[in-house]
């Protein structure tokens, strides 16, 4: 007879995974040969678990990362002079830790922005928060706020996330504004968290896309010189990828 205001005072008190495994242990008998700790010890467990799916399921909806990107899903059989060793080192997380950005270059379509993505995922379920924007889209969207009086608000945003991916540098040489709102960003995150770059330019090339040699000093010193450098080569993977689902054999699972 208590069972159902129990499982209601559960839900009000939004402890929803104890009420669910509840339901579940009612049902099955599975769960009669249990003592009455070793119940209440799954129902926590459960609770514990519905709010780390949760908590992760909102870090990953806040990066704006791509939907069903992993580490796991890259293909390390197209040559691209990517080391599996190194993003093996990476998947532990410990260039967070450490603060140690990672610069991805490389052609259109090799891989930047799904290998970013990936280990921004990577974060995200060991616990850390991650947010991925493409550079042109923040710097807009700075100046705007810098317009309506929220600059130091988004700035304040952007210096708490554990790790930010900034796509697409270099597609164009940067503004007066778009250099210091650069050289900002990176002067509130240095040392403290890391950044992760992409671009199609080899960093060798970065000092003049920014457009301004003093500024582009402090810029790419620190940026650079603690960074892991990811050098891709190879072409599209996009295209490979057209071939092998045109091929005679049909898909071969290619991310």
């Amino acid at each position: 007879m208590l069972h159902h205001p129990t499982t209601e005072k559960l839900n009000v008190l939004k402890l929803s995974g104890m009420s669910k495994a509840l339901e579940e242990q009612r049902t099955s008998a599975e769960y009669n040969d249990l003592n009455f700790e070793e119940r209440l010890g799954l129902l926590v467990d459960r609770e514990i678990t519905e709010r780390e799916n949760r908590r992760l399921m909102t870090r990953l909806r806040q990066a704006r990362l791509s939907p069903q990107i992993c580490l796991a899903d890259i293909d390390y059989r197209c040559t691209r002079g990517l080391d599996k060793s190194l993003m093996r080192s990476l998947s532990e997380c410990q260039w967070i830790k450490d603060h140690v950005n990672i610069l991805i270059t490389g052609a259109t379509g090799v891989g930047k922005s799904f290998i970013s993505e990936a280990l921004a995922h990577q974060a995200c379920l060991k616990g850390y928060r991650a947010l991925k924007i493409r550079l042109p889209r923040l710097f807009e969207d700075l100046s705007i706020a810098k317009g309506d009086g929220r600059l130091n608000k988004l700035m304040n945003a952007i210096r708490r996330m554990d790790v930010l991916i900034l796509d697409d540098y270099g597609l164009d040489v940067l503004s007066d504004q778009e250099r210091k709102f650069f050289l900002e960003i990176l002067e509130d995150r240095y040392e403290i968290h890391p950044t992760i770059i992409t671009s199609q330019l080899p960093v060798k090339h970065w000092h003049e896309a920014i457009g301004n040699a003093t500024l582009a000093d402090a810029i790419l010193d620190r940026l650079v010189h603690n960074a892991y450098q990811l050098d891709l080569k190879g072409e599209s993977m996009r295209k490979v990828r057209s071939k092998k689902n045109n091929s005679p054999t049909g898909k071969d699972g290619i991310k």
